[in-house]
C-alpha cells in the first residue's frame, strides 16, 4: 500500500470528540472508543496540502466555490456512481444533519407525520422530534441474518399516517445493507404513488462493497427528482467532518427555494473556506487513498470475522453490504439491553454505540467503527473477550 493505514496517531489533546470527550459523555477515560464514525487516519496527502496552502495565504475571509469546485463533485459522482447531477442543483451546507432538519422544516408542517426506518442513525429521530413533526416508523425486518424492508408495512404507514416525507438512510447506518435498485425503485413507486417527499441521506455512498454497488436514489427514481433530496459529503469518505462542508443535490426547483429560504430564516450563509479547499482537492486528487482505505478497512472486517468465530461465538455480525461499521448481534447473551451496555462499556473498556439508540427494536445490538488501526481493533476485542470470559 501506498498509504500507512497501521501508523498509529495520537489524537488525545486535540479536542476530538472521539477521544477527549469521554468525562463530558459520561463515560469511563480509560475506554477504547469505537463509537462514533471518525475515522483514525489523516486525510489524503492532497487535502493536507491544500489547507496548509490555505493556512498559510493567512486569510480567512468570507468564502464561496467556484465552478471548480461543483465540477469537482459532480466528477466524482459520475465516475464513481454513473450519476450527473448539475451544477444548478447544488446547495453547500455545514453537514448533512443540517440538511436534513432543513428539509424537514421547509417541506413539512407541524405536525405532518415523517417516515424512518429503524433501526437508524439516531439524529433521525431528533430533526422530526425537535422540529415539532410527527415521527412514523417502518421497521426493518432481521430475515436469516439480513435485513430487509417491509413493504406492506410501509406503505400501509405512509397511507394510514399520510406520511409527508421520508428519510432513507442509503447506504443503511448502522445495519450495512445497501440497498439494491430494484428495493429502491419499489420504495420510489410507493412515495410517488403517495405523494411523498424523499430526503435521501447517502453518505456512505463511498463504502458501498464492489459486490454490492451504491445507487443514487433519483438516479434509480427519476420520476422523483422533482421531490427527492440527495444528500451527500466529503466528510466520511476523507475524514473530513470537523470541516463542516456538505453537498446537497437538489433537482426541483421549487424544492430547493423552499429549502434555501429555511436556510436564510436559521441565519446560515458563508460556507467554511478550508472546508471548500479540502472536499476540492479531495474529490480532484483523493481517489487513491479512498481505495486503500476501503482495502484496508475490509481487511479490518475479515480480522473480526474471525476473531468473533474463534474467540468470541457469542457475538453475530450481521455480515455488511457497506459502510465501516460492524452490527453486532449481542442476543446471545441474553443481557438486557443496559447490562450489555455496562457490560462492554465498563467492564470490558470498549467504548461501542449502544444499539438502544438507533431504535428501540435494537437493544441487543452494539456498533462497532472499524475505522482505525489493526492493533486498535485487536485490543478492542480482546478487552471484550477478557471481559466475556474473564480471562
Amino acid at each position: 500500500m501506498s498509504f500507512d493505514f497501521d501508523r498509529p496517531v495520537d489524537r488525545h489533546g486535540t479536542n476530538s470528540l472521539k477521544y477527549d470527550f469521554a468525562k463530558e459523555f459520561g463515560k469511563p477515560e480509560n475506554a477504547l472508543p469505537l463509537w462514533v464514525a471518525d475515522m483514525d487516519f489523516p486525510a489524503p496527502p492532497a487535502v493536507r496540502e491544500a489547507i496548509q496552502a490555505a493556512a498559510e495565504h493567512g486569510i480567512f475571509g468570507y468564502s464561496d466555490a467556484k465552478d471548480g469546485y461543483t465540477e469537482a463533485a459532480a466528477a466524482w459522482f459520475r465516475q464513481r456512481h454513473g450519476w450527473e447531477p448539475r451544477r444548478e442543483w447544488l446547495v453547500k451546507t455545514p453537514g448533512v444533519v443540517f440538511a436534513l432538519a432543513m428539509a424537514v422544516r421547509s417541506l413539512t408542517e407541524a405536525g405532518d407525520a415523517v417516515l424512518v426506518q429503524p433501526p437508524v442513525y439516531y439524529p433521525f429521530y431528533s430533526v422530526v422530534k425537535n422540529n415539532g413533526r410527527r415521527l412514523v416508523e417502518s421497521e426493518l425486518v432481521l430475515r436469516d441474518g439480513h435485513y430487509e424492508i417491509d413493504f406492506a408495512d410501509f406503505e400501509e404507514k405512509l397511507a394510514r399516517e399520510r406520511v409527508k416525507l421520508f428519510i432513507l438512510c442509503s447506504p443503511h447506518n448502522p445495519v450495512c445493507r445497501v440497498w439494491t435498485r430494484e428495493e429502491l425503485e419499489r420504495l420510489g413507486a410507493l412515495c410517488e404513488r403517495y405523494g411523498v417527499f424523499v430526503v435521501s441521506d447517502e453518505i456512505h455512498c463511498d463504502f458501498a462493497f464492489p459486490e454490492h454497488p451504491h445507487t443514487v436514489f433519483i438516479k434509480a427514481c427519476p420520476a422523483l427528482a422533482e421531490r427527492t433530496v440527495v444528500c451527500t459529503a466529503p466528510s466520511k469518505t476523507f475524514n473530513l467532518a470537523g470541516l463542516q462542508t456538505s453537498n446537497i443535490w437538489i433537482p426541483g426547483e421549487d424544492v430547493r427555494r423552499r429549502f434555501k429560504a429555511e436556510m436564510s430564516r436559521c441565519g446560515a450563509s458563508g460556507p467554511n473556506l478550508l472546508g471548500l479547499r479540502a472536499a476540492q482537492a479531495a474529490y480532484e486528487s483523493g481517489a487513491a487513498w479512498l481505495d486503500e482505505c476501503r482495502a484496508y478497512m475490509r481487511e479490518n472486517l475479515a480480522f473480526l470475522r474471525t476473531f468473533l468465530a474463534e474467540r468470541l461465538p457469542e457475538l453475530r455480525l450481521i455480515e455488511p453490504e457497506g459502510t465501516y461499521f460492524a452490527w453486532l448481534d449481542c442476543s446471545a447473551l441474553g443481557l438486557s439491553a443496559d447490562a450489555l451496555d455496562e457490560l462492554i462499556l465498563r467492564k470490558a473498556a470498549v467504548w461501542l454505540d449502544g444499539g438502544q439508540m438507533f431504535g428501540a427494536c435494537a437493544g441487543q445490538f452494539q456498533r462497532m467503527v472499524l475505522a482505525c488501526t489493526r492493533a486498535t481493533l485487536r485490543e478492542a476485542l480482546e478487552r471484550i473477550e477478557c471481559a466475556f470470559h474473564g480471562a
